[in-house]
């Protein structure tokens, strides 16, 4: 993504922010996976968005008006003997250079150098919470300031979230961001049919994941956006799913939760299809009943509906298939006010997609669902679950998990299906199981 993305970021929250304020937000912290092995690193999604850097022990502070330049990054020195342990460094020159800081200073130096910025703003927007170290740093640079009270500094009197700006920001992506999660969602696509054309009785779970990571990274995407779930039979009824150890039975279902990683922004796809390639009758009934609630739900994600249309859709259609087929006894408007069919579909029909995988932005303004716009981004993932002495339900349905997921681009004239390039029409999908 180019710079002038990043620029067209900070622009626009400063001039939310104001006169006489400051913005201060850190990158996340490296985490130690065991004795000396760090997990891959991966910054902070806000920091990210307002920097594109890429580096650990950083802090962008924003400061609208300074005349010596708004943008200021703090960051490590390059120094050569670090970098041969453990790469490359932007350096201070870098940070500017090539992330467009107008001020680069030494992480080192922030205790000495962040207080005098403090000085004479009226509002610090911050997400306190987030860090617990650094809350305490920040705190302690304002009370270092407010002991200075008597010789005229003017403290800071106001703390703001950060996150009630920035996050209502990030809910709306720009065309640059839209082309990152067609990428995404293009090699997470194509991640999925592998993993159809691979799929054969007798394989394991893990050899499945290893074909999405394998087509995730042949196409760029370093890293998958959350651990990938890949359930057969009972497994797919355990809806966070991940130690995907088993082996693969035939007559059982598959379900696949994967999607990859692209330049930090995510993709989020959910197919099901029988191991051996034929959906047996009671899978095929319920996969067409998922299928039919998926559909119905997208038909929903335009301008205008609230956020919660979807969802309702998609329930609309579940119950009154599930008690044509049996599953649940009673009038549909009842059941569905009632909820009855909750322990048959036990989570919502979606989710914010962007930066995170369940993005930042708020469902709710007040008391009212939000009402969709063009630019937000969500998923679509209504499923059925019946996992093995499910009470009521006869034994030809149990085993049976079932979900179907795409991410939709809501737009001015409806919405864009990101992931029509994973397959889910039945047909299609015996079509192309086993075929590799």
């Amino acid at each position: 993504m180019e710079k002038k993305e990043f620029e067209r970021r900070r622009r626009r929250l400063m001039k939310e922010m104001g006169d006489n304020s400051i913005a201060i937000l850190p990158t996340a912290p490296e985490r130690q996976r065991n004795r000396d092995v760090d997990y891959p690193y991966r910054p902070d999604s806000d920091f990210y968005y307002l920097t594109g850097f890429p580096e650990p022990e950083a802090v962008v502070v924003l400061v609208p008006g300074r005349r010596h330049g708004s943008y200021i990054l703090f960051c490590r020195e390059r120094d050569s003997r670090m970098e041969t342990w453990n790469g490359r460094r932007a350096g201070l020159d870098g940070a500017v250079e090539a992330y467009g800081a107008d001020d680069a200073f030494p992480i080192s130096d922030i205790d000495d150098i962040l207080p005098g910025l403090l000085e004479n703003r009226d509002r610090v927007y911050y997400a306190m919470g987030c860090h617990a170290e650094f809350d305490s740093q920040v705190m302690e640079w304002v009370n270092r300031l407010r002991k200075k009270a008597r010789t005229g500094v003017h403290t800071p009197g106001e703390f703001v979230d950060l996150d009630h700006l920035l996050h209502d920001m990030r809910l709306y992506k720009s065309a640059a961001e839209q082309r990152v999660m067609r990428q995404a969602a293009r090699i997470s696509s194509s991640a999925h049919r592998r993993a159809m054309a691979a799929c054969r009785p007798g394989m394991w779970e893990y050899q499945i994941e290893a074909e999405l990571l394998h087509e995730f990274m042949r196409h760029g995407a370093r890293s998958p956006a959350y651990p990938s779930i890949v359930g057969g039979g009972e497994n797919g009824c355990i809806l966070h799913y991940t130690e995907n150890a088993s082996r693969l039975n035939d007559g059982d279902l598959l379900l696949i939760d994967a999607g990859c990683e692209q330049e930090c922004y995510a993709s989020d796809i959910t197919r099901t299809f029988p191991v051996n390639g034929r959906f047996n009758r009671e899978q095929r009934a319920l996969y067409e009943l998922v299928l039919e609630a998926n559909r119905a739900a997208i038909a929903q994600v335009k301008p205008g509906n609230h956020w919660n249309r979807p969802h309702e859709a998609a329930v609309k259609v579940l119950t009154r298939g599930l008690v044509r087929l049996g599953l649940l006894k009673g009038e549909p408007a009842t059941l569905i006010k009632k909820e009855t069919y909750r322990h048959l579909f036990m989570h919502r029909t979606g989710h914010w997609l962007g930066m995170d995988v369940h993005d930042v932005g708020d469902y709710k303004i007040g008391d009212q669902w939000r009402v969709l716009e063009p630019g937000m981004t969500l998923t679509i993932e209504p499923g059925l679950y019946i996992p093995a002495g499910s009470k009521g339900v006869a034994k030809k349905w149990w085993n049976i998990g079932i979900r179907i997921e795409d991410d939709v681009l809501v737009t001015k004239a409806g919405c864009e299906v990101f992931t029509d390039g994973a397959p889910k029409d039945p047909d299609e999908i015996e079509a192309l199981v086993g075929t590799a």
